[in-house]
């Protein structure tokens, strides 16, 4: 068992550990509060049937930081971080405690996501243990205090009341974005750094809503009782609803951009899967470079789309090989490929990073720098190459860093191979 894999194997124990001491420490002693119990616990489960993300959990990394390791059931993750901040129900003070807080969210969870696993479209386990361990986390911090006193006694129900919950939401967010950048780095290689960023940007988006509403929501219940649930909840469901036209929205748009970039190859100007592996090759330096969120966006787009100006050529380029032409035909290239991309709709800064990849990489965009390295190896290489081909190609771009290959791109390049590559590219590492 590889280092990487070991640690989505120690969460997804961690949290059958704690999942399975709750579940039996609650059966032993029984359910403190059942109305409240079972209010929570099917406002979880409801999060996880109205749940965005429907498709099964293949590991492979998404590029679109909407449709990254965000936040698929915020209705339920905001019900999970109530229930475990509530410390009162309509004035009355509750007795649950950490272990039945972990034991309502995780029956809960289980409820809702049934149905989706028997339509072989469930979540992963690493969701579910996500759920478990941050949920159990922010019990651990506020159950025992309130119910010893202790909160009460020194903050009151005032101001510094709200003010301790608010530290205690950033504390469970940071832990929350801490264990889905372990998983995420474990899944896919990618440098721990850029994928915690990657994380930490996500907090500013749909999970800050979800723990603002979870912190709303337990002090609602706490003043007017189970019936502040629904009507707290119905906000976030809209927003839910939205962000998943959003997303649809944004998958479309991909879907036409990955037809464009097969447009090459259909008319054999390009050799089949070039773009595809450029495009995964370009993202995998990217995130090993620092681009987070829309950076990496634009550049994954910019890649499948940097040929695309060869299908204004009368007569195609051999192989489709531009990184061998003289400059002033790539750069001729390249600019009738930015003319095309500003056609079609998309976003102005991809059509930029197509347009510069042919210029001297000390007047590009880092993307376009990026991209006119990796087009230059796959050029070279091609599908299926050996390290031998692999080795002899890194030479010959870094022979090239005087003028068109930035030299920090070449060697995040050489680290990214001799890894594996990017996922679902086939290609030799340098051994």
């Amino acid at each position: 068992m590889t280092p990487g894999a070991a640690v989505p194997r120690a969460l997804r124990a961690a949290a059958l550990l704690l999942g399975l001491a709750a579940l039996g420490a609650t059966f032993w002693h029984g359910l403190a509060e059942p109305g409240t119990a079972l209010a929570f616990g099917t406002l979880v489960a409801a999060g996880e049937l109205a749940r965005w993300g429907g498709a099964p959990d293949t590991g492979a990394p998404a590029v679109d930081e909407d449709l990254r390791e965000s936040e698929p059931a915020p209705l339920g993750a905001a019900g999970a971080l109530a229930y475990a901040l509530l410390g009162a129900s309509a004035g009355t003070p509750t007795t649950h405690g950490v272990l039945q807080t972990v034991a309502v969210v995780l029956a809960g969870a289980l409820a809702g996501i049934v149905p989706h696993i028997a339509r072989g479209r469930g979540p992963g386990r690493d969701h579910l243990a996500r759920r478990v361990l941050t949920a159990g986390f922010a019990a651990l911090c506020f159950q025992p205090l309130y119910n010893s006193g202790v909160l009460t006694e020194h903050l009151g129900q005032g101001p510094a009341y709200v003010l301790f919950l608010l530290l205690l939401l950033v504390l469970t967010a940071l832990c929350d974005a801490v264990l889905a950048a372990l998983v995420l780095r474990a899944r896919t290689g990618y440098p721990y750094g850029s994928v915690l960023r990657d994380e930490l940007h996500g907090l500013l988006g749909i999970r800050s809503a979800v723990c603002a509403t979870g912190a709303v929501m337990a002090l609602a219940v706490a003043a007017a009782g189970l019936w502040a649930l629904p009507v707290l909840a119905v906000p976030l469901l809209l927003t839910q609803v939205s962000h998943r036209r959003y997303a649809a929205v944004r998958t479309v748009n991909r879907q036409t951009i990955a037809s464009l970039a097969r447009a090459t190859e259909i008319a054999g100007c390009t050799a089949p899967g070039h773009a595809h592996r450029v495009a995964a090759l370009s993202t995998a330096v990217g995130r090993e470079l620092g681009l987070t969120g829309p950076e990496l966006t634009v550049l994954e787009h910019a890649a499948l789309m940097h040929d695309i100006g060869q299908l204004s050529l009368v007569d195609p380029v051999p192989g489709g090989a531009t990184a061998q032409l003289p400059a002033d035909e790539q750069r001729r290239i390249a600019l009738l490929g930015g003319e095309v991309v500003r056609r079609t709709g998309v976003p102005a800064a991809v059509a930029l990073v197509v347009e510069r990849q042919a210029d001297p990489y000390r007047e590009q965009p880092r993307a376009a720098r990026i991209v006119r390295v990796v087009n230059a190896y796959d050029d070279l290489v091609g599908a299926g190459a050996d390290a031998g081909a692999a080795l002899g190609a890194l030479e010959r771009l870094r022979l090239g860093t005087a003028r068109d290959y930035h030299p920090d791109v070449v060697e995040c390049l050489a680290r990214v191979l001799a890894r594996g590559g990017a996922a679902g590219v086939t290609s030799a590492a340098p051994g």
